[in-house]
């Protein structure tokens, strides 16, 4: 087998499609299809079921796709460790939630680019479900979560605490307005996609109001998101810290709330196997020692 068949496979599994595989793999659609025929042919059986949304793994594919990720995970660590001589330099792929890359990661990045400009660094956001699994399979080096994260494989440092607040419209002036003034089925529950941290505990605190068959209205944009609570849409679950520094903070009621719901922890999670070479050990340094004025 061909290593760069297993990479785009891989990748194609992971996105979900060849358009936005061959965007991630800086490659044109028709090679990525071709490799993944190329990859079936040799296998003798379809890695995919083919549909109008997308692709998904066969049976054979769900059991490729675990050896694959290791192998081209183990493939770029390689190459990663013949080329570390102890100095920064090179690719550095981080992985963050919307939430702390809009709010707690601007000055670490522009610190840690001032410092080690030889670092090829690129930063990929996605729900707290997609970057564990990212890191665990070497596509990311390390990833800003929601904790508590506990994976044999994985470390994890605290990097950021977080007050979850429940933020709605204006005219919600408290907490107990809101239950009272809500229908039975209660407001609409506007969040990230399935696989967020922050989603799942919404939902666990609309089932402790009384609203387990509240609707839900996934966004992808942290701005969206409160600019759709600021229209009176729904409610949402943030860190304090997010919504206040937000350009929409005046348009939204910020509601405190009581444990278990109010406090989470963002930790950097890295695997435990994966070498631990210079970029990737700077970086952590760097988090480490600006923690304290980020976190403030």
């Amino acid at each position: 087998m061909e290593l760069t068949d297993l990479t785009t496979f891989a990748a194609v599994a992971r996105l979900g499609g060849i358009t936005r595989a061959a965007e991630e793999l800086n490659t044109v659609q028709s090679n990525v299809t071709q490799r993944v025929k190329a990859l079936e042919a040799e296998i003798g059986t379809a890695l995919f079921e083919r549909h109008s949304r997308g692709m998904t793994l066969t049976g054979a594919g769900r059991r490729l796709l675990p050896y694959a990720q290791r192998m081209a995970a183990l493939s770029r660590e390689a190459l990663l460790a013949a080329r570390d001589d102890g100095d920064p330099k090179g690719p550095l792929a981080i992985g963050s939630m919307e939430t702390t890359a809009a709010v707690r990661l601007p000055v670490l990045l522009a610190e840690f680019h001032r410092r080690f400009p030889a670092v090829q660094l690129t930063l990929r956001t996605a729900t707290t479900a997609d970057l564990v699994a990212s890191v665990l399979d070497g596509t990311l080096d390390g990833a800003f979560v929601a904790g508590p994260i506990d994976h044999a494989d994985l470390s994890a440092t605290v990097a950021f605490h977080e007050e979850l607040v429940l933020v709605t419209a204006r005219r919600w002036k408290t907490l107990e307005a809101l239950r009272v003034g809500m229908p039975h089925t209660g407001p609409t529950a506007l969040a990230f996609r399935i696989g967020c941290t922050y989603r799942q505990r919404l939902e666990q605190l609309f089932s402790d109001f009384g609203w387990p068959s509240a609707a839900r209205f996934e966004l992808g944009t942290l701005d969206g998101m409160i600019g759709c609570v600021a229209a009176d849409m729904g409610v949402t679950l943030l860190p304090r810290a997010v919504v206040e520094r937000s350009d929409l903070r005046d348009t939204v009621s910020i509601h405190p709330l009581t444990a278990p719901w109010t406090n989470v922890d963002t930790l950097f999670i890295q695997r435990r196997s994966a070498h631990q070479y210079s970029a990737l050990t700077s970086f952590a340094a760097c988090l480490e020692k600006s923690d304290q004025t980020i976190a403030a």
